[in-house]
């Protein structure tokens, strides 16, 4: 066995460290026993990495247990769905004064890879604990829609609160004629003498509410508000908790005018907001780069940030694995101020390292992926996929498999059939996949974790590109 030599904690007159077995790791007590329980293969005085003793480290170390962290000035979130990458991402925060959250996953997500919030912010915990990081760091419940979810995510520690109000906000508002707006809107003397017919002006820039436009704002986002007004009320007002509202999984973009009127309407009815992650123009889709109109989409966020600052609050990009080409103009337009969220790269660089390592096993999983997972995968998330773009796979090399991670339709193959990969089994009931999977990420792990420094210290040397610290 091997001690992580940053692992070395110091307890009275106590040593609690971590070390590496062959397949997996252990806590090492030495002097006296602070409550660790258990018994494991590596013998006395050690102790399996379990949930109850990992609870006890968050508790006898305070910085491995997460905190409220969006009051810091730049945050990132980098959802972890296999439970390794951590030690990769805390060399990246390491070069940077962004604060990471770093247990970060969505109710689809645990969901789709059978995994649960303790258990995502256990790997989190051991790898702070492992790695002696102690800059803080958050934990995400992603995409909370109810108010069993959002107290599941509580109970289990979690220190930022991320409200999905996309069930509440209507996609068919867009497409409807005046006539028809007019028909659906019922009047509201309050919110007409607040917005109808006049024009904020936000650093300069006007946010202009016409009779059509605050109609059809009205008709889109009214429910969602009071949904997001009834959850925090509920749950959050008066806890230490950060709470972000997200209006972006849906098919209608965010305009200004829109994301004013949220904004307003939240902070005038009580709500204290940490973040809100509009919709903005374009395509931010899983795992590339940003498709649309970049003019646009400078124009319109210099104003979505603008709104931000006016009401206290950062911006929080969703989707934002890989969106190079924004990158900047997310740093300059917010001038440093900003919450960007990844995740799915993280598993595409997971998935990268298996192609490079054991090509046999990833052409089985990408066949797999390619004739059964994807029409089952796309229905969780919207993604624009060529499948015909694809090489195929007996026209590659061993050696060449790795640049199916440079052509989009690939990587958003592989993006969204996680779930599928990772918990599919054969007829005798064994995972096809995934126990070879995790014995080669445990092999290769400082592979990944070079990977990960590299791909995500990418995201955040072009998103402070942006702006002067």
């Amino acid at each position: 066995m091997t001690q992580y030599p940053k692992s070395v904690h110091r307890l009275g007159e106590t040593t609690v460290s971590m070390v590496r077995g062959e397949d997996e790791d252990f806590l090492k007590v030495e002097g006296p026993n602070p409550g660790f329980a258990g018994t494991c293969a590596a013998g006395e005085g050690f102790f399996p990495l379990d949930h109850a003793n990992t609870a006890l480290l968050r508790r006898l170390f305070p910085f491995c247990a997460p905190k409220p962290v969006l009051t810091s000035v730049r945050t990132v979130g980098v959802g972890d769905r296999l439970g390794l990458a951590t030690p990769g991402h805390l060399r990246v925060f390491e070069k940077y004064d962004a604060i990471p959250v770093l247990a970060q996953q969505s109710i689809r997500e645990l969901t789709l890879t059978n995994r649960t919030f303790g258990d995502v912010l256990d790997c989190a915990t051991r790898a702070v604990f492992r790695e002696d990081f102690q800059k803080g760091y958050g934990a995400d419940g992603d995409h909370l829609k109810t108010d069993a979810e959002v107290e599941y995510a509580l109970g289990e520690g979690y220190t930022m609160l991320t409200l999905d109000c996309s069930e509440h906000i209507r996609n068919d508002v867009l497409g409807m004629t005046a006539a028809q707006v007019d028909a659906e809107y019922a009047p509201d003397a309050e919110l007409e003498s607040i917005y109808l017919g006049r024009t904020f002006s936000v650093e300069g820039q006007d946010v202009a509410f016409g009779a059509e436009e605050f109609k059809r704002t009205c008709l889109i986002y009214c429910k969602a508000i009071d949904h997001a007004v009834g959850i925090y009320k509920r749950h959050v007002e008066g806890r230490p908790v950060d709470f972000e509202v997200s209006i972006d999984e849906t098919m209608t973009p965010t305009t200004p005018v829109q994301h004013y009127f949220v904004a307003n309407e939240l902070t005038r009815r009580g709500v204290k907001i940490a973040t809100v992650a509009p919709r903005f123009c374009g395509e931010f889709q899983k795992g590339i780069d940003y498709m649309g109109d970049l003019a646009q989409f400078e124009r319109e966020m210099a104003v979505h940030a603008a709104i931000a600052r006016k009401f206290g609050y950062k911006l929080s990009i969703h989707s934002g694995s890989d969106k190079f080409s924004t990158f900047p103009i997310i740093g300059r337009l917010t001038n440093g101020n900003f919450h960007v969220k990844t995740a799915g790269t993280n598993w595409l660089e997971a998935m990268r390292v298996v192609a490079m390592c054991d090509p046999a096993l990833y052409r089985e999983i990408h066949a797999y992926a390619l004739e059964t997972a994807f029409a089952e995968a796309r229905k969780y998330y919207h993604v624009t996929t060529d499948l015909g773009k694809i090489p195929a796979l007996d026209s590659l090399r061993d050696d060449e498999l790795e640049g199916l991670f440079e052509q989009n339709d690939a990587r958003q193959l592989i993006h969204i059939t996680y779930g599928l990969i990772l918990t599919v089994k054969d007829a005798d009931g064994s995972f096809r996949f995934r126990d070879r999977l995790f014995r080669l990420w445990r092999a290769h792990d400082e592979e990944y974790a070079c990977r990960l420094e590299k791909h995500i210290g990418r995201h955040l040397e072009l998103l402070y590109s942006g702006f002067s610290k």
